[in-house]
């Protein structure tokens, strides 16, 4: 996994460019969805920006319009809408398939280091999230799974 910070990404204003300014830091990389039912869940994730981003923790949010077409929007309508509702200010990039032929190398890598249920790679919804640790170790948790449930396994990677 070492490599994670050279894969291209796309950000929200259509520019590629790398993952390289984030190494080292403890990474949470979310396909998130303006219009899902795990849509509060912005909130949290900004919390957890919050709380941890002075210590070295970046969350890195994608837009993801492959699960029932929850984020129908172009960049500048997700941007306002994540600004407006829910004041986020961690990092947020352009739209991204996590599935498919099509899908974006960053979540290839991260689905073939952290398996679903039963060895599945597959990305089964919107808010999907891969807590990536300082030394590459990925761990994947279900769109169920409530960021503020996740501070004692950020905490932990932060070391």
């Amino acid at each position: 996994m070492s490599d994670l910070y050279d894969l291209a990404v796309r950000t929200a204003d259509g520019g590629d460019t790398t993952l390289a300014e984030y190494r080292g830091k403890v990474l949470l990389v979310v396909n998130v969805a303006s219009k899902c039912g795990f849509t509060p869940q912005y909130a949290g994730l900004e919390a957890l920006h919050r709380k941890f981003g002075s210590q070295g923790f970046a969350v890195l949010g994608f837009p993801c319009n492959q699960f029932g077409g929850q984020e129908p929007g172009d960049a500048a309508e997700i941007a306002t809408f994540c600004s407006l509702t829910y004041d986020v200010s961690f990092s947020m990039f352009a739209k991204v398939d996590v599935n498919g032929a099509e899908a974006a190398p960053l979540f290839r890598a991260l689905k073939k280091a952290a398996p679903g249920v039963l060895g599945s790679e597959a990305v089964k919804w919107n808010f999907t999230k891969f807590l990536v640790g300082r030394d590459g170790s990925v761990t994947r948790f279900a769109p169920t799974t409530k960021p503020e449930d996740m501070e004692g396994a950020v905490a932990v990677a932060m070391g």
